[in-house]
Order: C-alpha cells, then structure tokens, then sequence
C-alpha cells in the first residue's frame, strides 16, 4: 500500500538529523531529477530556484511564479515514475505573493503537485528588502496553516533567512532571533544562507546557530574547493551538527562547465 503524501512528508521530517544530516543535491529539471532519483544513496530531492531559471535562460530574480511550478511539476512527475514515495521539496523563492492568501493558495497548488516541504524567504524580491519580522512569521504560519487545511500538516518548511547579509551588520544573534521565531511559528528546519557574494556563514556561526536552534538548522555546501581549505567539507558540516545541508545550483554549475569542456573539445577537433 502506498504511503499517503503526509506520511512521506512525516518520513521526510525524520530524515532532518543532526547526528546524522540530510545531504540534499539539488536539482533543475527532469533529467537532473531522475539522474538523482536513481542514486540508492538519495534520501530526498530538493529543487533549485536559481538552477531553474539559469535553464530557462534567466536570473534566479526573474523566475516568475508560472516558470517555476511549471518546472516543478514536470521533475514531480518525471521523480514519481522512479520512486513515487521519495520525499520532494520545492525552493518557492520569497513566495511571489504580497498577500497572505495568494501564499496560502500557492503553498495548496504545490501540495497537490506532490511536494511535501518547500523553502521560502524572508526577503521581499520586489523591493529587495528584509521582511519585518513579524511579517515574516506571518508567512510562516501561512504556510502551515494552508497545508493543514489540504490534510499535509507534516509539511516541511525550511524557513530562510537572509539576515546576515540583508540587514545591515550581519550579526548572527539576528539569525537566531528569526530562527527562533520561525520554529514556533511551525517551520521545521531555518536555513540561513550567507549572501551571494561570499559573506558566508562561518563555521563559529554554524556552532552557534546549532546551539541556539537545537540542530535544526540548514546551511548550503559550496562544491568548488571543498576539502581545500575554502569551503567546509560533507564530513566538516556533520560534525557541526546541522540537520540538512543543501549543495543549492552547485551541480548545475559543474554540469555546464563538463558540458562546455566537452564541446570545446569536439569542437576543436
């Protein structure tokens, strides 16, 4: 008997272990998505904004809410045809919506498609701006009060916040305030992200957020000099006592680059 959607998202809450964490190799279309699907090591799958809209031909900024369920839906239904009880969690951005109920109805559409987590922003994209806090806990309880209502209440949120490098000083304490007041409000795991420009969170940052948050803390692994003194390692970030990590469009970047190395090679033939 197949397990019901809420039940794979119960399984996919089991998998977010600080002693043993989620390794999460996001993906961006259907080819990525069954590649990975295949893996007997992958426990979940986990989309990538960014990925989606560099495949489209556009800046992660300019992915509208259409282009990416669009492309959520053909890597949920390419992934059911290989294991239709493997966890998916979809990356929707900032949500799109100013209003609560276009939020609510989004966090329903992509419920049905078959996600069982999502993570979401507390930036707003179309001012480029940090959400008030109690804005950003509004969206939060949003989304578990619309999966509630669509019989999913074991949804998985991974709350993300942007405050290291949004707000100013980039103070840590500031993550942990957002963090604290996104899990009472019903996220699972808080996923602070360092910037795009190399701000980063460091690894005494990681072991405070650990603390404070009790391990349920999500952080992304850059790929390219991992193990090199650059960037923290898989085995590195286990040890801090995350519960997920999330490799974000790593792979994508790697894909393009061996597929450009390869036609520069037959092309110069």
């Amino acid at each position: 008997m197949s397990p019901t959607q809420n039940e794979i998202a119960q399984h996919f809450r089991t998998l977010h272990n600080p002693l043993h964490p989620l390794i999460l190799t996001n993906i961006w279309d259907a080819s990525s998505a069954t590649t990975i699907a295949s893996l007997p090591q992958t426990r979940a799958l986990a989309t990538a904004s960014y990925a989606i809209a560099a495949s489209l031909g556009i800046d992660d900024a300019h992915l509208t809410q259409h282009q990416n369920l669009s492309a959520i839906q053909t890597i949920l239904t390419s992934t059911r045809r290989i294991n239709p009880a493997l966890p998916i969690t979809v990356d929707l951005q900032d949500g799109y919506a100013q209003d609560l109920p276009s939020l609510a109805a989004l966090i329903k559409q992509v419920i049905a498609l078959g996600a069982v987590g999502c993570n979401l922003e507390d930036v707003d994209n179309a001012t480029g701006t940090l959400r008030p806090l109690d804005e950003a806990v509004a969206r939060v309880r949003t989304v578990m009060q619309a999966a509630r209502q669509v019989e999913c209440p074991d949804f998985v949120l991974n709350a993300r916040t942007d405050v290291l490098f949004q707000g100013g000083d980039g103070r840590v304490e500031d993550a942990v305030e957002r963090g604290k007041a996104f899990l009472e409000a019903g996220a699972w795991t808080v996923f602070v992200w360092g910037g795009p420009r190399g701000r980063g969170v460091s690894r005494e940052e990681v072991r405070v957020l650990v603390r404070e948050l009790q391990g349920r803390v999500s952080v992304k692994m850059n790929l390219g000099g991992a193990g090199q003194g650059t960037f923290l390692t898989v085995r590195e970030i286990r040890e801090l006592g995350v519960a997920r990590v999330s490799v974000g469009p790593e792979l994508w970047r790697i894909a393009m680059k061996a597929i450009r190395e390869q036609a520069e090679l037959v092309l110069s033939l």
